[in-house]
């Protein structure tokens, strides 16, 4: 079994590598591509499955002959369970992708596409595998580099080249701050190899620790896409193909988080102030996230910002979690962790099955406009179901996974809220506040989302003539969709896994008084103890029970179809349907101190006889606090630096020879200094 990994990671390779030979020949390179990626996603499946069963720990180092770069295989349960997910969303990605790359054949090279789509998942495995600085810099940069060229494919529309600069700018400012936190760990300790960093992680500096760390936050928080370095993802995700936005958002953001639950969890020591950072920075990406949502139109970026607010959940636990760590209370740490952990895997399967969901209404009206939309429930049965599936799972509804992995998160921060401590305790009301205002607010956008997308009548030309998705497509959003199922009947056996997999974890492991056997039943760890069966079975129960009331009291009514009251109009216009702006108005305006909405009125008289019924359309128009005062005025600053800096480039040899003498003069009293 522990073959595998090597195997898959070679087919992946073979795979890239026949893709751009057999570009020319399109459907051959796809169909051949998407084969392998299918057969090496598969092999890791079970790789993962073997090591979280058998709790086997994998070490594999590879010397080379670059001074500090090792290959540094690391397989742990952590990295066991983040193969898991990307493997298990990977396997329906590509099949999805088979179909929903077929029209583009004509216009764009599929071959290249499969390269670089097999480096992506490839960088993937390798990330969560490495356990060396300086290589897991390179298989970073890999990851970024290929999902770069994903994001652009369609690079004949100018917001996809857009999108994709700001998303290569924005993850190689967060690369270059993971480079100096991993420089300040390599003065710390002399070495790059996390496994020593790991033993000499009590004898850092605070300093330099605190230092790192907050390069981490900003690094690998700007790759999870947390609040306010969000800024590329709702652009990426919204532009790049929607299987490929699918693995963006259920895998490739949850890196950060990955590397956020390796070096704060177990690489290092949490210093006091982490947790309560962590925190706040997940209630602030759970609450504005979802805010943002509420007010977008365009159906992949309502997700994107969604995959914000389920990150800021994700952080809720691991926040939770490091608190309960610095206050010595390890129990209450194992529940915020695992509903962390949990969420994660969650939160892949079901916005993985939006993003497709969304993909396939796409592809059949050409528009990301959800007002175009309409009445999609009749001509695209299976997709509606699916869509509604991950809708209810999202929202934190049962039965599906995302109200167990939410439940989960809700115990870890009532008992932060059970803390006599006024910091502790007001910390925790303040997340768990954020929280419960996020269920009700993504309640309301998926209600929003799914309506005017799949009922009523329909928008467009597109829409009246759209159809039922392929067959791979289809198969791939309902594999998704009976995982939502699986993933919270499972919900006791997964919590096992999940806990012992976080009491291997070096923060539990330092310290003996930290760990808690597997077999003790502590009160502590009461919250655990989740019956989904039972709460299946009334969920069963109380729907079989309302079924038979609505039969016995309307099975002998008579239905009766006639004209309706029109309105005094000659008849009924998908213009008289509610629209999405008409749906977020009222909470936009509740909120315009965030959105600062501005309002643009269309006044059109179709008939001189209507007069008095003008069609009026209002647009809101949002804008983004965070590019409009942050950011843009950074790239001013940056701009205006440039101007001045570009003064130097004189022309003048004698002034550049002057550069280098004084550069050569800097270095080595440098030198001198430390050596």
């Amino acid at each position: 079994m522990e073959l595998l990994f090597p195997i898959a990671i070679e087919i992946f390779c073979i795979s890239a590598v026949l893709s751009f030979i057999l570009q020319k020949v399109k459907s051959v390179s796809h169909f051949t591509s998407s084969g392998l990626s299918l057969i090496g996603s598969a092999f890791m499946l079970v790789f993962a499955g073997y090591i979280l069963l058998t709790h086997t720990v994998i070490n594999v180092v590879l010397p080379t002959s670059f001074p500090l770069f090792t290959l540094s295989f690391h397989v742990d349960g952590l990295a066991a369970f983040f193969i898991f997910v990307i493997a298990l969303i990977a396997l329906p990605a590509t099949l999805y992708g088979i179909s929903y790359l077929k029209p583009y054949y004509t216009q764009y090279n599929t071959g290249v596409f499969g390269f670089f789509y097999n480096l992506f998942l490839l960088s993937l495995f390798l990330v969560v595998t490495s356990y060396n600085g300086l290589y897991f810099l390179f298989v970073w940069e890999l990851m970024s580099l290929s999902s770069f060229f994903l994001v652009i494919f369609e690079q004949n529309h100018p917001s996809t080249i857009k999108a994709g600069f700001i998303y290569f700018v924005m993850t190689h400012v967060a690369t270059g701050c993971i480079s100096f936190a991993f420089i300040l760990l390599y003065l710390a300790t002399g070495s790059f190899d996390f496994s020593v960093i790991k033993s000499h992680a009590e004898l850092i500096p605070m300093t330099i620790k605190s230092i790192a760390i907050i390069c981490f936050i900003v690094g690998f928080g700007t790759k999870a896409g947390i609040i306010p370095f969000h800024i590329w993802l709702p652009k990426a995700h919204s532009a790049a193909p929607s299987h490929v936005s699918a693995l963006m958002s259920g895998v490739m953001i949850k890196m950060g988080i990955f590397m956020f639950f390796r070096m704060f969890l177990d690489v290092l020591t949490p210093t006091p102030w982490l947790g309560f950072t962590i925190l706040f920075l997940g209630a602030l990406s759970s609450i504005l996230g979802v805010l943002y949502a509420l007010s977008e139109h365009d159906s992949k970026r309502l997700l994107a910002y969604h995959s914000i607010e389920n990150i800021g959940i994700i952080l809720l636990g691991l926040g939770g979690g490091l608190v309960f760590l610095t206050l010595n209370y390890p129990a209450f740490a194992i529940i915020s962790i695992i509903a962390g952990l949990y969420h994660t895997i969650n939160h892949a399967i079901f916005k993985s099955l939006l993003f497709l969901s969304a993909g396939s209404v796409i592809s059949q009206t050409h528009t990301r406009n959800i007002e175009e939309y309409g009445g999609l429930i009749k001509k695209m049965p299976y997709t509606a179901l699916f869509f509604l599936i991950g809708a209810i799972a999202i929202t934190g509804l049962p039965p599906f996974n995302g109200f167990v992995s939410e439940w989960l998160t809700f115990q870890g921060l009532f008992k932060g809220i059970a803390f006599e401590g006024m910091l502790i305790k007001a910390a925790f009301i303040f997340a768990g506040v954020c929280l419960a205002f996020t269920g009700g607010l993504a309640a309301a956008c998926f209600v929003k989302a799914f309506g005017i997308t799949f009922l009523a009548r329909p928008r467009s030309v597109e829409s009246q003539h759209a159809k039922e998705s392929s067959f791979p497509m289809v198969l791939s959003m309902g594999f998704l969709a009976a995982l939502c199922l699986v993933f919270s009947i499972g919900a006791p056996y997964v919590i096992a896994q999940l806990r012992v997999l976080v009491q291997a974890l070096g923060s539990f492991t330092r310290h003996t008084s930290a760990m808690v056997p597997a077999h003790e039943k502590l009160t502590d760890l009461a919250a655990l103890n989740f019956n989904t069966m039972g709460l299946l079975l009334g969920f069963t129960i109380s729907a079989a029970v309302v079924y038979a009331l609505v039969y016995l009291v309307s099975h002998r009514q008579k239905t009766v179809i006639g004209s309706i009251w029109e309105c005094g109009y000659t008849e009924i216009t998908p213009r008289m349907e509610i629209t999405a702006t008409g749906f977020s108005r009222t909470l936009i305006l509740i909120f315009k101190g965030i959105f600062r909405p501005t309002k643009q009125v269309h006044v059109e008289y179709v008939d001189a006889d209507m007069r008095y019924a003008p069609t009026k359309t209002v647009t809101l128009g949002i804008s983004d606090i965070y590019e409009n005062n942050m950011y843009y005025p950074l790239v001013k600053l940056f701009h205006r630096i440039s101007i001045q800096v570009k003064k130097i480039q004189s022309g003048n040899i004698n002034a550049y020879l002057l550069y280098i003498f004084l550069t050569l003069i800097g270095l080595l009293l440098v030198a001198r200094y430390y050596l």
